[in-house]
């Protein structure tokens, strides 16, 4: 499977953390891409744009939980809601204000817009700088030049000098991230609104937001129907893996896709404070499980990587419900259970990674047939989601959780047991209690 491909899969789960209509991401990277060609960039630079488009969100997921803390709002709808706001202060303060604490009490929301009021200028410091340097470092963990991470960490740097995370101010902005702001805010209203809206923004945030020559190219692919005609058809993610230079074109081996599956274990992770480290864990007790069952080093490593993306589908739930520190409703319960559902629908796509999605996403299943999302039974359940199943049990229970702190390893290994046979494969949990006991 060739890169441009496997990111543009995988490019799909950055747009619902983001809280994006699917390929939100995929579009940005068809309209930026035809500026840089209407640029006549050379093709490294233009290999470089197409994967920086890609992945602008890369660190998306790490101010989730943050907003919702601040804003007391769910972090996708408010993130989805702020893409669309105008560039004045009095509009920014308007969307703020109208989402804020929306569900509290009156004393809860002027608590909470007081903060905001006292504190709003760090606090979007804070957040806007997770984002950009969680976002390159997971870059840098992908193998992609300097160039691109420097794009992903500057794409909320203004025209005008009134961006972040420092402020910088027309040319020393990295042209990729000054293409990349342009190409999200047309895709946006685009999306939002339709094409004259797209144009209209566009045009109206040149010389503040935006580079005044970009906008000009930007006007000059606007101008052919087939920039448009591509945004709306079923085949664009096929039509943009034509785009990517051929030049420039990278073949993904055994040993990237690992790297690429642990990257993405690390965003999945950054959702919430609770589930740091959760995924690559998941996995280092898989494979010691795998091992201890006697599966075969190669079928190992392809449970490694089930292992590490098991929780994909968590990008898609609001951090109010993950976050959470008390007992869902039933609304929200529904919710969650859709992660797994979420998480077959993402790795479904990656093709190379399509034969795992559905032993990732059934880790919620259980023996008994009462497990979602789809009520497998005993015998539906492969081996590789049975020990999935029980390195995600394990780790919930011992480590900290909104709702309670870790059990103790021999607490956590009594409630497993319990399950056993109904939820829990006996063979797995043999295999679990062997390998705690040499940790």
């Amino acid at each position: 499977m060739s890169l441009a491909e496997l990111v543009g899969a995988f490019s799909y789960a950055l747009d619902i953390t983001e809280g994006q209509p699917p390929g939100h991401c995929v579009r940005s990277c068809w309209i930026g891409s035809h500026i840089g060609r209407a640029l006549d960039l050379p093709a490294p630079e233009l290999h470089d744009l197409y994967y920086m488009l890609l992945l602008k969100d890369l660190g998306c997921s790490s101010n989730a939980a943050r907003i919702c803390e601040l804003y007391q709002a769910d972090d996708r709808a408010f993130k989805q809601g702020y893409k669309t706001v105008g560039t004045s202060l009095a509009a920014t303060l308007h969307f703020v204000f109208a989402k804020t604490a929306r569900s509290s009490s009156f004393t809860q929301r002027a608590a909470a817009v007081g903060n905001i009021l006292r504190n709003g200028k760090q606090i979007a410091d804070e957040m806007i700088l997770s984002r950009c340097t969680r976002g390159a470092d997971v870059a840098r963990k992908l193998r992609f030049s300097e160039a691109v991470c420097q794009g992903i960490y500057r794409l909320d740097e203004h025209w005008d000098g009134s961006g972040r995370p420092d402020g910088l101010r027309g040319e020393t902005i990295p042209r990729f991230s000054r293409i990349a702001l342009l190409a999200q805010i047309a895709d946006v209203f685009h999306s939002h609104a339709g094409r004259d809206a797209a144009i209209a923004e566009i045009k109206r945030r040149s010389g503040s937001w935006l580079d005044p020559s970009l906008v000009q190219a930007f006007e000059q692919v606007a101008a052919n129907d087939s920039l448009w005609a591509g945004l709306t058809s079923p085949f664009l993610d096929a039509r943009l893996v034509a785009l990517a230079p051929p030049e420039e074109a990278v073949e993904v081996d055994d040993d990237y896709l690992d790297a690429i599956a642990a990257a993405f274990g690390e965003v999945i992770d950054a959702k919430s404070p609770y589930t740091a480290g959760h995924s690559s864990r998941v996995a280092l007790f898989a494979a010691s499980i795998g091992r201890e069952l006697g599966v075969p080093a190669s079928r190992g490593r392809w449970l490694h990587r089930a292992a590490l993306l098991h929780d994909i589908g968590k990008l898609g739930v609001s951090n109010t419900i993950l976050d959470k520190p008390g007992k869902l409703e039933e609304a929200e319960w529904q919710v969650m259970r859709m992660h797994a559902a979420h998480t077959q629908e993402i790795l479904g796509r990656v093709g190379v990674l399509a034969d795992l999605a559905p032993v990732a996403a059934a880790h919620h299943e259980r023996l008994d047939g009462c497990g979602y999302p789809l009520g497998l039974v005993d015998a539906q359940i492969t081996r590789e989601t049975r020990i999935i199943t029980i390195s995600d049990f394990y780790d919930a229970l011992t480590a900290d959780r909104p709702y309670r702190a870790a059990m103790p390893v021999t607490e956590a290994l009594a409630i497993i047991q319990s399950e056993v046979g109904t939820a829990i494969d006996p063979a797995c949990f043999q295999a679990l209690q062997a390998v705690t006991d040499r940790f």
